[in-house]
C-alpha cells in the first residue's frame, strides 16, 4: 500500500520536521523561585497549562491543515500529541471527540470487560470511521491493541526528557517512556514530549461488536 493511500496519524511526525536545538534551553526560576528549565526566548505557548515546559519542534502543514511529507512511522510530533491529548481531538481527522468513544491502545489483545480502575496513555482517540483502517494500517497498533470504550480521561502527566544544571552547563539525562505525573518536582527540569490522561471507567470492546451507536453521545 502506497503512502498516499494509508491513513497517516495527525500525531505522526514528517520528514523534514525539526527539533529545536538544545542551545535554545537555559536555567531560570519558576514562580516560586525555583530553578527550572527554559528557553532564552520563551513563550507562553512552551508551556502546557500544568507549566511543564514542551520540546519545541518545527512543522510542516498544508493549507488544508494537515501536515505534508513523509511518514516518520514511529516517531511522535510533540506539539500535534500534545494538542490531540489537550483537546481529546481524534488523531485520525483532527476534530472534536464526542463523549464516549473508541480508543485502540498499543499492547495485548484482551478479553471485553469492564474496568473503574485507571489505564495510562498518550494515544489519542481515533473515530469509528477509521477504527478498522487504523488497526490494519497503523504499525504499532499491528503489533497489537486494545479497544477500549472510554467515558472519563483525566489529565495524569507527561512523557520527556529529564534535564539537571552542571558545571559545564545544561545537560540531559537519560529517559525513558515512563509518564512522570504532575505535580513532582522533577517536572521543573523535565521537556515534555508526549501529553499522558488516565483512562477511567473504560470497557474493553471487540471492534467487530462497535456500531454507529456506540461512539455517538
Amino acid at each position: 500500500m502506497s503512502t498516499a493511500s494509508r491513513l497517516v496519524p495527525y500525531i505522526t511526525a514528517r520528514e523534514g520536521e525539526e527539533p529545536e536545538s538544545h542551545l535554545a534551553l537555559r536555567a531560570t526560576f519558576d514562580s516560586a523561585g525555583r530553578s527550572a528549565l527554559g528557553y532564552w526566548d520563551e513563550t507562553q505557548e512552551d508551556r502546557d497549562p500544568r507549566g511543564v515546559l514542551w520540546g519545541r519542534c518545527s512543522q510542516l502543514i498544508g493549507r488544508d491543515g494537515i501536515p505534508s511529507g513523509r511518514p516518520q512511522w514511529r516517531l511522535i510530533h510533540p506539539a500535534r500529541q500534545r494538542e490531540t491529548m489537550t483537546r481529546l481531538s481524534l488523531s485520525d481527522l483532527r476534530r472534536p471527540y464526542q463523549n464516549t468513544g473508541g480508543l485502540p491502545v498499543p499492547g495485548t489483545r484482551c478479553q471485553r470487560r469492564s474496568a473503574a480502575w485507571g489505564l495510562r496513555t498518550a494515544q489519542p482517540p481515533v473515530c469509528l470511521a477509521h477504527l478498522r483502517a487504523a488497526v490494519e494500517q497503523f504499525p504499532r497498533l499491528q503489533e497489537g491493541y486494545t479497544a477500549l470504550m472510554v467515558r472519563s480521561a483525566p489529565l495524569y502527566g507527561v512523557i520527556g526528557t529529564p534535564y539537571q544544571w552542571t558545571a559545564q552547563g545544561i545537560q540531559a539525562l537519560a529517559g525513558n517512556d515512563t509518564p512522570v505525573p504532575y505535580r513532582t518536582s522533577e517536572l521543573r527540569w523535565f521537556l515534555g514530549s508526549q501529553l499522558v490522561r488516565c483512562l477511567q471507567g473504560f470497557t474493553v470492546v471487540d471492534l467487530d461488536d462497535l456500531t454507529t451507536l456506540d461512539l455517538i453521545a
